[in-house]
Parts: structure tokens; C-alpha cells; sequence
């Protein structure tokens, strides 16, 4: 196993967390934002020095790549690259909406058949989404979406659609098929990135830290086209 720095900026919760043997080592958190230019670079010297006060070897960085707001995710991945450069240690980038999987797979019990839906808000009743089986495996890829009465119908005629994030819980006037389900309360933070980290980390799937950049919203936006789903 490895020691790992998890960054998480996309959204406005700044958070940072070590993991290492599977276990987080430490936590920071600050859900009250945006604030990441304020308390990112905080949380991560608070981070080192737990991490090299226990002799603990750093291993790599992760950081959540998006996507996500233009600024958060350039603070975070600036950041990131800054560590990996100065400590000589790989770069990993983890989708967003992956990292707001996790805690509904390890906090909820779902059916076999389930899929989930996480969901980043945009403006209006637009929404940032992509759609994975229990096993994180995409069933439809990140897209730009605006949620009307129609929305995933291919999916919700078939499963059980589990629907969470900032962008959710103004979908639920709209989506009120019967397999539609609302999880509150799932934020994406640094403590949830660890799994997806060391599967990277097992995977060698490291990012090149010169020309890494995240997955910005208005990036996707442009080069998207808006559909009715």
C-alpha cells in the first residue's frame, strides 16, 4: 500500500486527506466555502507535516481533475503539481463525479441492479452528470444535461437510478419516475478519494505533471452540445 495526499477543490468544499494501508491518516475539511485559495494551502502543510513528522513516506498525489468550477480546480491541481514536483512523486487525477460515488457505495445499501447518477450543478436546471453501475464501470459518459421530465428515462425504465450531489436536489420536482432515488448530502472530500487513488497507484495510471489540466465546466460546456436527454 501507499501513502497518498488526497486533494479535493472542485466544488466549494475544500478538503484535504493522507491515506495510506487503506486507512485515512488524516482529514481536513472546509464545507462552508469556497474558500480554497484561504484554506488549501493550510490543510496541505497541516497534511505534510503529520505525514514527514511520522516518518511516513509520500508515495504520490492525488487530486479530483474535475468536472468542476474554473477556480477551485485550478487551486487544487496547482497545488497537486507543485507537491509532485518538489517531492519527486507521481501525479494522480480522479474524476469528481467518481469521488461522489464512494461514499454512496460504502455508506448505503443498494440493490444489485443499481446505477448511479452523481450530479454537479450548473445554472438553471442544467446539471454535469454521468451514470455507473455499482461497480463504477460508465454507463453513460459525463455529459452536459438539462433535466426535464424525460431525463435517463432509458436508464430508469430498466433500474433503480440513485441520484445525489450538489446538482440532485433540484432535479427532484422533475425526475419523479418510480426507480428514481435522492441521496442528500454527498459532497465529493479528500477522505473518499483513497480508493480510487490506490487503484490508480496499482494501475500506474499517473498523470504527466507538465501538462496536466483539469476538466473544466466551461471547457465542457463549450465543446459539449446542451441536450434533452
Amino acid at each position: 500500500m501507499s501513502c497518498i495526499l488526497n486533494i479535493e477543490t472542485s466544488t466549494s468544499v475544500c478538503s484535504v486527506a493522507a491515506s495510506q494501508d487503506g486507512q485515512t491518516i488524516f482529514v481536513k475539511e472546509d464545507l462552508k466555502g469556497p474558500s480554497h485559495a484561504v484554506s488549501l494551502g493550510v490543510f496541505v502543510d497541516e497534511a505534510l507535516s503529520f505525514i514527514d513528522n511520522h516518518a511516513i513516506p509520500l508515495d504520490a498525489v492525488s487530486v479530483s481533475c474535475g468536472p468542476g468550477s474554473y477556480t477551485g480546480l485550478r487551486i487544487g491541481v496547482s497545488m497537486a503539481k507543485g507537491i509532485c514536483y518538489g517531492r519527486n512523486i507521481p501525479l494522480i487525477g480522479i474524476h469528481t463525479l467518481e469521488i461522489l460515488c464512494v461514499p454512496v457505495l460504502l455508506q448505503h445499501d443498494l440493490p444489485e441492479d443499481a446505477l448511479l447518477c452523481p450530479m454537479i450543478d450548473a445554472r438553471r436546471m442544467e446539471v454535469y452528470a454521468a451514470i455507473y453501475d455499482r461497480a463504477l464501470k460508465v454507463k453513460r459518459e459525463i455529459a452536459a444535461d438539462i433535466v426535464d421530465e424525460n431525463s435517463y428515462l432509458e436508464f430508469l425504465d430498466e433500474h433503480p437510478v440513485y441520484f445525489f450531489g450538489n446538482g440532485a436536489e433540484k432535479c427532484r420536482e422533475k425526475i419523479t419516475h418510480p426507480n428514481a432515488h435522492f441521496i442528500e448530502n454527498v459532497h465529493p472530500l479528500a477522505k473518499m478519494m483513497y480508493p480510487l487513488a490506490e487503484k490508480a497507484v496499482a494501475l500506474e495510471d499517473y498523470k504527466d505533471v507538465a501538462y496536466f489540466e483539469p476538466f473544466y465546466l466551461k471547457e465542457f460546456v463549450a465543446s459539449q452540445p446542451k441536450k434533452l436527454l
